[in-house]
């Protein structure tokens, strides 16, 4: 028994839910009127909904998707949809909106990983990050390379401002930490020697420690978290805001212009940041020394020049310049690797710092052993 009539939809009423009769052209052409009849069909239903195309001229694709659209209005899901008397080319079209749309409703459920399938995941992407820190590196050399093979190309200028980034303005952080380093080292070193009287000792101690280990691993570590992570943030501010597709649309190559002059300017700075690392260390024991063991300058110095051997203070100045270029070609080969969003540049910052510390007391472990096999 009819209910209702209208253009092109026309409804019934069946005894196993609402039929409703398609009538005329559901093609794109049409939708604003069909869809401006739908609309007036409101009526809510839990049950199955039929659709007749007995009266069904013609179909497409747009007007298929409407169909399933009015069916939503009336409260019915995907699997609710029955369909009767379709021409074979209207079923066909009628099918493959509905597989469409049944596989953006229903994503995929991956199962949940397992232990071992998490370890293996995170262990293939560190493997994946190591194979591209050495492609950069690689790179890095042969630009390197490149520029020294033809110094006209080198951006002195660069050059100097890096330097006087990541040498000049950290030199006051660099005196703070590592005359708080040399005073605590000396201060638990003094009070554990102080009961057998071996005061003087404290200087063999302090110095050695602070020149061989302490101060290149601490200023590694300042650096990577001061300058490293700059770089990042630097060339990921600039991938973010298409200045590096800019440089190298102007001809120039990014490698030379941004990541030669970063890791050349930090090679030059730690060795020097080293070393007035290891005065200010010194100092600090000093100032113990006199103040809670009663060991005059002029008995500390003499001291000094007598157990600080200059292999001591080599070998925090050959660490430094290593653990340099690992953190200047972390910094850059992760500011390059951001993706244009400020989501990742906060993560790859983050990442950068972690990397280049943890890589830094790696190779100073390397150092360790090695330097203590050859006897020196």
């Amino acid at each position: 028994m009819r209910k209702t009539d209208g253009g092109f939809i026309e409804a019934l009423a069946g005894p196993d839910g609402d039929t409703w009769a398609l009538r005329g052209a559901w093609e794109l052409v049409s939708l604003d009127g069909i869809w401006a009849e739908a609309k007036t069909h409101r009526a809510q239903s839990s049950r199955q909904v039929t659709f007749d195309g007995s009266e069904l001229e013609a179909l497409d694709t747009a007007g298929a998707l409407l169909v399933f659209r009015f069916a939503e209005l009336l409260g019915a899901g995907l699997d609710d949809i029955e369909f009767r008397n379709l021409a074979p080319k209207h079923a066909r079209i009628a099918m493959l909106v509905h597989k469409h749309l049944a596989k953006r409703s229903r994503p995929p459920e991956s199962p949940p990983l397992g232990y071992l399938a998490r370890v293996g995941r995170r262990f293939t992407a560190s493997l994946r990050s190591l194979v591209a820190l050495i492609s950069f590196l690689g790179q890095t050399l042969a630009s390197l390379l490149s520029t020294i093979l033809r110094p006209r190309t080198f951006r002195v200028q660069e050059l100097l401002v890096q330097l006087q980034r990541v040498a000049v303005e950290a030199v006051p952080i660099t005196c703070l930490v590592m005359i708080l380093i040399g005073i605590v080292v000396a201060y638990l070193l003094a009070a554990e020697i102080q009961p057998y009287g071996a005061g003087i000792y404290l200087v063999d101690g302090v110095s050695i420690t602070i020149c061989r280990e302490l101060s290149p691993i601490i200023v590694a570590i300042i650096i990577a978290g001061r300058s490293g992570s700059a770089f990042t943030a630097q060339l990921g501010a600039m991938k973010l805001n298409d200045e590096i597709d800019a440089i190298s649309t102007l001809g120039l190559q990014p490698m030379k212009v941004l990541v030669v002059p970063r890791v050349l300017a930090l090679v030059l700075a730690l060795p020097l940041l080293v070393g007035l690392g290891n005065i200010m260390g010194i100092f600090g024991g000093l100032l113990v020394g006199s103040e809670y063991l009663g060991l005059s300058p002029r008995v500390f110095t003499d001291r000094l020049q007598q157990v600080l051997e200059t292999r001591h203070v080599l070998v925090g100045l050959v660490k430094a310049p290593v653990f340099a270029s690992v953190i200047a070609i972390i910094g850059c080969q992760m500011g390059l690797s951001v993706e244009k969003s400020a989501r990742s540049i906060g993560l790859h910052t983050t990442s950068t710092v972690v990397q280049a510390v943890v890589a830094v007391i790696l190779l100073d472990a390397g150092f360790a052993v090695f330097f203590e096999e050859i006897g020196f």
